[in-house]
């Protein structure tokens, strides 16, 4: 009798921590995402995606200021080499609607001209404009509208991209290797060039989720940051995608690891989205095409692949 309370004692306490342990396992990510792999397909309880401001991309106003009759307003803008005329009368009708938005706290009536500036790191005129007298805006439909390639351009996301002819991961490539700017493996139409610039993104230094994002822009989805670094959401007609960067730095395997897959797998489920993006400057292993077989709802835009995306918006 004096030996059988100790017992049941032990017993209860050995019941309690198996039962903590259970719970905490059950509760651990990476348990659950293993279990999720097993059946093919990951699970993972959705959560609120914020709203979206679909109004499209603007330049970002670096300052304004007054100098004499004349309005400066300067943008946050890398410039290409040489004049470009396209992206001139973009930020110089831009630049006017900027003074129209504050007319209201800013003296315009001796203003006659319209100054646009830009570039990095030192700002420069890119191009300006007379008012129709002192003090007078023209008609806000008489200036140039932002640059938008959605009545022009295929949508990449709802295009039928055959990636069957891509080599995912047949490069020789080895941990360390230097992968080098993705710009110099592209060719980009003039329009997403400059459409990319107005959105203060330099396509010579530009990361893939650069491009994928701005260029989403573009074409009429409104994207936002998502709630973890390096994600987002892109947002256009009802259908809501999510994107993860994985990004490729110095001495990086600059190959897409398993590992990367699985957590983007498991947020994307998370995100509770339409899409899924993984956006990265590494190649793709063989591995991604299995993946995308099993859950068609993602794409993988591995650094072999975003050439393939460019081209399927039809621009020429």
């Amino acid at each position: 009798m004096d030996l059988a309370i100790p017992l049941l004692i032990v017993a209860a306490v050995l019941f309690g921590v198996g039962l903590l342990l259970r719970r905490v396992r059950e509760n651990d990510p990476r348990v659950a995402e293993a279990k999720a792999q097993k059946t093919g397909r990951l699970k993972a309880p959705a959560v609120e995606a914020p709203d979206l401001d679909l109004s499209g991309p603007r330049p970002s106003v670096v300052g304004m200021n007054i100098s004499g009759s004349e309005a400066h307003v300067t943008f946050d803008v890398p410039l290409p080499e040489g004049d470009d005329k396209i992206l001139s009368e973009l930020l110089v009708g831009e630049a006017v609607e900027v003074l129209r938005e504050r007319r209201h706290s800013v003296p315009i009536s001796t203003i006659d001209t319209v100054v646009a500036f830009a570039g990095r790191p030192m700002p420069s005129e890119v191009g300006r404009t007379t008012l129709p007298s002192a003090g007078e805006l023209p008609d806000a439909s008489d200036a140039p509208s932002m640059l938008s390639l959605s009545s022009i351009a295929e949508d990449p996301l709802s295009a039928e991209i055959d990636w069957s002819a891509d080599t995912g991961g047949g490069s020789v490539v080895s941990a360390g290797d230097d992968l080098g700017p993705i710009y110099k493996e592209l060719r980009l139409p003039k329009a997403i060039d400059t459409g990319l610039r107005t959105q203060g993104i330099d396509p010579a230094t530009m990361s893939a989720a650069q491009l994928v994002t701005g260029t989403l822009s573009l074409i009429g989805y409104g994207v936002i940051e998502g709630p973890m670094d390096g994600t987002w959401y892109a947002e256009k007609g009802g259908a809501r995608t999510f994107i993860r960067e994985v990004p490729h730095g110095p001495g990086d395997h600059p190959e897409l690891e398993d590992e990367a897959i699985s957590r983007f797998l498991f947020e994307f489920q998370s995100a509770g989205a339409d899409r899924g993006l993984l956006v990265t400057d590494k190649f793709g292993p063989f591995s991604v095409y299995e993946k995308e077989r099993r859950e068609p709802r993602v794409r993988f835009l591995t650094r072999e692949r975003l050439q393939r995306v460019v081209d399927s918006m039809a621009l020429g």
